[in-house]
Parts: C-alpha cells; sequence; structure tokens
C-alpha cells in the first residue's frame, strides 16, 4: 500500500498510456511462418469482376456479339438484353446465364461464345521498390508479381506474402514456394523482415 501511495498521480496516467498503445499493437503482429495459412483455399478458381473486359459472341447474331466491359456495378450491358450480373461468376455461369436469357424470347437456342480479352489489374505492396498497379498476364506467379514491382527491397522479408484475394474478407499470411499463383484483383503485401 505504501509503495501505491508513493507514486506520483501523473506518473500512473502515464503507465495507463503506454500500456493502452501496447496492447493493441500486439493483436497486429504478423504471424511466424509456422502459423501462415497454406495454399489450401486460395487456389480459386478465376472469378469474373469489376474491369475485366469480355468478348460475348452470339453465333449468327452479329449485332449482339460485342465487346463489354464489367462496370462498377457488376454487370455488363448487351444489346436487346440490358444489364446482366456478371461479377462473382466464372465463364462458364456467366455464359449460361447469357444462353439462358436470350433462350427466353429472343433467340431460339443460341450458341454462345465468351472470353476474357483483358484482366483487371492485380496490386504489389510492401517491401518491394515500385509497388502499385501491374497489368495481369495469365500463369502469373508471386515470383513474377515480385519481378514487376522491381523485385524486394532489402528490408523485405521473403518467406512469406500477405495477400488479400478479390471478395475475401480478409487478407492471409501465405508462405511462399514460388508456386502460389496470382489471381486478377489480388493485393500482394510484401512484409517487412525484423531483425
Amino acid at each position: 500500500m505504501r509503495f501505491v501511495s508513493r507514486i506520483a498521480p501523473w506518473s500512473w496516467v502515464a503507465v495507463l498510456l503506454v500500456l493502452s498503445l501496447a496492447i493493441p499493437g500486439c493483436s497486429s503482429v504478423t504471424p511466424m511462418p509456422s502459423r501462415l495459412a497454406g495454399k489450401s483455399g486460395l487456389d480459386r478458381v478465376f472469378r469474373l469482376g469489376t474491369g475485366d473486359r469480355l468478348k460475348v459472341t452470339v453465333f449468327g447474331e452479329e449485332e449482339l456479339s460485342s465487346d463489354v466491359e464489367i462496370d462498377a456495378s457488376g454487370n455488363v450491358t448487351l444489346p436487346l438484353v440490358g444489364p446482366i450480373a456478371a461479377k462473382g461468376q466464372t465463364l462458364e455461369q456467366f455464359s449460361a446465364k447469357l444462353r439462358d436469357t436470350l433462350n427466353k424470347g429472343y433467340l431460339k437456342n443460341p450458341k454462345i461464345g465468351v472470353q476474357v480479352i483483358n484482366y483487371r489489374p492485380f496490386y504489389v505492396q510492401g517491401e518491394v521498390r515500385q509497388g502499385g498497379e501491374f497489368a495481369y498476364k495469365l500463369g502469373l506467379k508471386v515470383a513474377d508479381a515480385v519481378a514487376l514491382a522491381g523485385g524486394y527491397s532489402y528490408r523485405a522479408d521473403q518467406s512469406f506474402i500477405r495477400l488479400r484475394r478479390e471478395g475475401d474478407p480478409e487478407e492471409r499470411a501465405v508462405a511462399l514456394d514460388g508456386e502460389l499463383a496470382v489471381l486478377p484483383g489480388d493485393n500482394i503485401l510484401i512484409p517487412e523482415r525484423f531483425f
């Protein structure tokens, strides 16, 4: 009890302030590599998203065929049909939806072809030389993405990345093994190495 009474009242405020700053910092500590998420759950199928540009071909109906971009609301607008939801769907799902829509009063048994002609970009940030937005190419791996960003900085931790896939609610720490594929819309953060 005597110890408590000898401490000045303002010092208690300082102690509480230091503790309040230290505790939240503990919750954002980057996980150690032994606790990193594996690739399971990350190897997702490509899904359409805002900014993807599509070539839609309706065979035998040139006026219905066009190049379209998925807008901010996740739709594409096609002649005769109007807006159709595309975001979050695979190419096969979108093709089937478009075929069903055209089959309902527009065309009889339409033949549809949909292909991506321009993918939305992906992003690299953190401990790289030139982070930013980059054009997506098929077959891109994380090592390729880092190379496009100018390579690792001298402070980079090269054992794992923090990855947020488009549509995922949170980012994950993922161990690097050179085989992790990049998808359009990915946000890759290269963490800082702590000595």
